[in-house]
């Protein structure tokens, strides 16, 4: 399963003066990440810091980070671990601080720097994508009402419905469901449905922590 933001986002706190800017962009490589922290930086020449994280791959296999200037390990990594923890892949998280002349010691930074992206992470919400296989099915005029009903049964949409010497009807369905799918239409209409894969295709759907 593959996670990550829903669109881009720029959140803003405040923290003993000192402002915090999230910047959240969805990206597919390492050079967009690059492209994003350098316009980011451009954007806030005056800023004291811009700070980074990002991840990359189905798996995450791609990390980096970057404290600018901030004491080590005080802002990239927390802000690394906040994409870890949530299991976000494809984004890059830039942390904007304007310093505003009272320091927060390092538990303060760490807890500034992963709160801006928790912060900003939860409000623009979460996106998983899922793989799914087309099942074209042939059955007789007599079972479509029927078939309809099933089908919605499982909470899936027809896609396309053609009446020709038989009906045809092609649903979309989780690749992790088809199995499942195909045992209760079978059991449902004692076979007198047959089935057969069409294309493929990759939705976004919203994620809901646990």
């Amino acid at each position: 399963m593959t996670i990550t933001i829903k669109t881009d986002f720029t959140s803003e706190e405040e923290i003993k003066k000192s402002r915090f800017i999230c910047h959240l962009k969805r990206i597919s490589n390492e050079e967009e990440a690059r492209d994003f922290i350098a316009q980011v930086k451009k954007d806030n020449r005056t800023a004291n810091h811009n700070c980074m994280a990002y991840t990359v791959g189905l798996r995450q296999e791609i990390q980096r980070t970057s404290d600018d200037g901030e004491p080590s390990g005080t802002a990239g990594v927390p802000m690394l671990e906040i994409l870890k923890k949530k299991e976000i892949t494809n984004v890059c998280a830039v942390v904007t601080r304007y310093f505003g002349g009272i320091k927060l010691g390092a538990g303060g930074l760490i807890r500034a720097y992963a709160g801006a992206v928790n912060h900003a992470v939860e409000a623009v919400g979460l996106v998983q994508f899922v793989e799914q296989t087309e099942l074209i099915l042939k059955l007789e005029y007599g079972l479509f009402d029927q078939l309809q009903r099933f089908i919605g049964s499982q909470k899936l949409t027809i896609s396309e419905t053609e009446f020709l010497a038989d009906v045809t009807v092609s649903v979309f369905v989780d690749e992790a469901k088809i199995e499942t799918f195909l045992s209760e239409l079978t059991e449902a209409f004692s076979g007198k449905i047959t089935a057969q894969k069409g294309q493929e295709q990759t939705v976004e759907i919203d994620y809901i922590e646990n």
